[in-house]
């Protein structure tokens, strides 16, 4: 593309006055856009700060009512619901996570029957419920079982589908794991059920506030998940797995962090041209939220700004703790 050179083109033109740049702005940010993950726990009134990430909390069901509310106010489409498993129901193989009168299962049913229009979307992973803190069984050295993890995420997607939930989102980076959920719930009649796949989640430093959140912080230990999620060093791979993942039955592709890969954000919406979302992990919240708490940055400016770059880079929507935050700021103008 040729443009007419300076004079003729002059682009500080299209930037002088407000009404000229809202007229050429190429994206936007609005509520629609975001997903609110939540951490929810047992008991009744219970809301516990989690430290590493301040104005964030793990909810009992009660509250956990009352921040849908919010997001239907707000016009927030979905939560996403992250367990904290009490430590005694903790197994190696994370049976747990197939009760269907469980955590997530509950909660689940009490938001569907009090908010029918609010989307709820589920994790499917068995981190949150097993002792060792990694997403599957593992075997004598530590290795991760694919196949026999995969048999067990099935049956979780399919207990989660039964208690209503709109969409399963598998987080686990097990190969096959999305076809074998798609199977199960079409077996099950469950054809509604909607798979946002975590296909391109990377083995990321990123993420140490939300396994403080959830508790399974202590239980990893000095191990770590390189064999099952990605090398941060890797794109081209990750369209590999976007591929699998859509042949598989995915309906919705996630790329996991968001802002340090936006770059893969990119590529994967250019290449598929499918719904893709990107997660703005805990540790991007965190260091936003500690950088505004030491009055280095503009806490609201900088936090409008980040979700914006999620829309410029492709996504179209994103998981966020600022969801609610940037839906008000959004909804005043």
């Amino acid at each position: 593309m040729t443009s007419p050179a300076y004079p003729a083109a002059r682009p500080r033109r299209l930037r002088r006055d407000p009404f000229t740049r809202a007229l050429v702005r190429e994206h936007s940010l609005q509520a629609s856009d975001l997903i609110l993950p939540v951490f929810i726990h047992e008991g009744e009134n219970r809301v516990d700060a989690v430290a590493s990430m301040p104005g964030v909390s793990r909810q009992s069901l009660d509250h956990l009512l009352r921040t849908a509310e919010q997001c239907v106010e707000l016009g927030v489409p979905v939560i996403a619901l992250f367990p904290v498993i009490d430590a005694a129901l903790k197994t190696p193989d994370g049976a747990e996570a197939l009760n269907p009168d469980g955590l997530v299962p509950r909660a689940v049913r009490a938001l569907k029957q009090r908010f029918p229009q609010l989307g709820v979307l589920t994790d499917v992973a068995l981190d949150p419920f097993t002792s060792h803190g990694q997403d599957g069984v593992i075997d004598e050295s530590g290795y991760i079982i694919n196949d026999t993890t995969v048999e067990i995420l099935a049956r979780q997607a399919l207990t989660q589908s039964e208690a209503g939930v709109d969409i399963v989102a598998p987080s686990d980076m097990m190969d096959g794991r999305i076809g074998a959920i798609r199977q199960a719930l079409e077996a099950a009649g469950h054809i509604h059920t909607r798979i946002m796949a975590y296909s391109a989640k990377y083995a990321s430093s990123f993420y140490g506030p939300f396994r403080d959140a959830v508790g399974s912080a202590g239980n990893l230990g000095k191990a770590d998940k390189k064999t099952y999620q990605m090398d941060p060093g890797n794109s081209d791979e990750a369209l590999r797995e976007v591929a699998l993942d859509l042949a598989e039955g995915a309906d919705m592709v996630m790329v996991k962090p968001g802002l340090p890969y936006l770059d893969i954000v990119r590529r994967v919406k250019d290449e598929f041209r499918v719904p893709t979302f990107a997660y703005q992990v805990s540790g991007e919240y965190a260091m936003v939220k500690a950088a505004a708490a030491n009055g280095w940055l503009d806490h609201d400016a900088v936090m409008l700004e980040s979700l914006l770059a999620f829309k410029r880079a492709g996504a179209d929507g994103v998981l966020s703790y600022f969801a609610l935050d940037a839906a008000r700021l959004l909804k005043k103008g």
